[in-house]
């Protein structure tokens, strides 16, 4: 398997995951932005245009919008992994969050 067909399945996984997470099933992050973060709807949603944004950028056959909108996740996802550590979420709560970043961490590695 080639490194370009690798780069580009990472790019829509990452941007599928995204999308699903912030438009399938935002009911669930309104209650954890609320509920468990205690965070401010505000700071919700300029999370969720950032997140969609970027995964937008990451499909974008110009580098530099790919480049932005993957520097973009993962600053991204590192504030989603303190936020779990901050409010003490059991691993499988931050799992994702981890993977994510997992996954953009390979992608910068290859791209």
């Amino acid at each position: 398997m080639n490194t370009e067909l690798i780069v580009t399945v990472l790019k829509i996984v990452i941007s599928t995951a995204l999308f699903f997470v912030w438009v399938v099933r935002y009911d669930n992050i309104i209650t954890e932005f609320r509920r468990d973060y205690n965070y401010p709807d505000w700071l919700r949603d300029l999370t969720g245009i950032a997140k969609l944004s970027c995964a937008v950028m990451l499909l974008s056959t110009k580098p530099e919008l790919n480049s932005i909108g993957l520097q973009g996740i993962i600053l991204l996802m590192l504030f989603a992994i303190l936020t779990h550590i901050r409010v003490k979420s059991v691993f499988r709560k931050f799992l994702p969050s981890v993977a994510l970043m997992a996954l953009c961490l390979a992608l910068l590695y290859l791209g």
